[in-house]
């Protein structure tokens, strides 16, 4: 079972050529969204965890990456308009980790007007970002462009928003995955305290909203109380100490992709108008019941939540509770049969 280590919280970050600030390094080699160049050097995020041991189903230095989602057995056509992307080089661990940050959106063009700068503001400067869309009716992917015209937009295959996230993660070539939700109730700044979770020798940094340093200006009663009792049956089943399961703030190295065995992209949208499990809300508990099982190393990183800037949320919070505990419990039961 995996321990949730807390993260210290972390003071806000100087702005470039501040007096006492660290110099600034510049984003990888080749630009955003380019490939990160070869070779190791040293970083912001400080030195590699001492004895650093790959998890299991990280891919070996210098091997191609498998990918993390198979294509399925005989030829099958991909949706129209899908591309799969093209293989990238090996993710790997470094002080000065590659970060892709993973941006999913349905009409939140409003939203990106202001927090695509900001994510492009931050310092270190973030290796790509992708905006994934389902298919909003607002210009979104318009919007992204001409906002940050070296955005990467890519449009999702099926609905939900887990199906957007593993589309993301699909095309992402950083070494490090951000996740980050478009409304504007996710800080840009704190997505170097993530990073140096992850360089400090987490696996996944868990944002959290009821640790020191965090906190929400968005959440009502009804959800707090629903989330405090998610969190309190997650942790009974796997073990874990996790104060925040519902918070989607989150990022991971991306050589862990191949264990999450998230949905493939290309498997096309179900006839009856379904999701696959995994395509909705319940991709953050997904992915903190695979990692707990695992036995990966969690960190916990306080994070503020603000209040959405734009537009009406997609959250249903009956709706997506009750997916969420049916996540729980279905994810125990694979984490069983697997020891088995």
């Amino acid at each position: 079972m995996s321990a949730v280590t807390p993260a210290r919280p972390a003071s806000s970050p100087m702005p470039p050529g501040a007096p006492g600030a660290p110099p600034y390094r510049g984003p990888r080699p080749g630009g955003p969204g380019q490939h990160p160049g070869p070779g190791p050097r040293p970083g912001p995020y400080g030195p590699p965890p001492t004895g650093y041991r790959p998890p299991p189903g990280a891919v070996p230095p210098g091997a191609m990456a498998p990918g993390p989602f198979a294509p399925p057995a005989g030829p099958q056509a991909p949706p129209a308009g899908f591309r799969r992307p093209r293989p990238r080089p090996s993710p790997r661990r470094s002080a000065n980790p590659a970060v892709t940050v993973v941006v999913p959106t349905r009409n939140e063009a409003r939203n990106l007007e202001v927090v695509l700068p900001q994510i492009a503001a931050v310092r270190p400067a973030v290796h790509e970002i992708i905006v994934v869309d389902g298919n909003s009716t607002d210009d979104t992917i318009g919007t992204a462009r001409r906002t940050l015209p070296w955005v990467r937009c890519i449009t999702q295959t099926r609905k939900g928003k887990g199906n957007a996230m593993a589309c993301g993660f699909a095309a992402a070539t950083g070494d490090v995955v951000v996740m980050f939700d478009a409304d504007g109730s996710a800080d840009p700044a704190e997505i170097p305290a993530f990073v140096s979770a992850l360089v400090a020798g987490a696996d996944f940094a868990k944002g959290t909203r009821f640790a020191a340093g965090g906190g929400s200006d968005d959440i009502t009663l009804l959800r707090r109380t629903g989330n405090a009792g998610l969190n309190g049956v997650a942790n009974a089943l796997f073990g874990t100490s996790y104060t925040d399961l519902c918070y989607g703030y989150n990022a991971f190295w991306a050589d862990l992709l191949p264990l999450l065995e998230l949905p493939d992209p290309g498997e096309p949208q179900p006839e009856d108008g379904t999701m696959l499990w995994g395509d909705g809300f319940e991709i953050e508990t997904v992915l903190n019941c695979r990692i707990a099982a695992a036995g990966l190393k969690i960190t916990e990183v306080p994070s503020v939540e603000k209040q959405r800037m734009f537009g009406e949320t997609n959250l249903r919070t009956f709706a997506d509770g009750t997916r969420v505990l049916r996540t729980l419990l279905s994810e125990h039961r694979r984490a069983d049969k697997r020891k088995n």
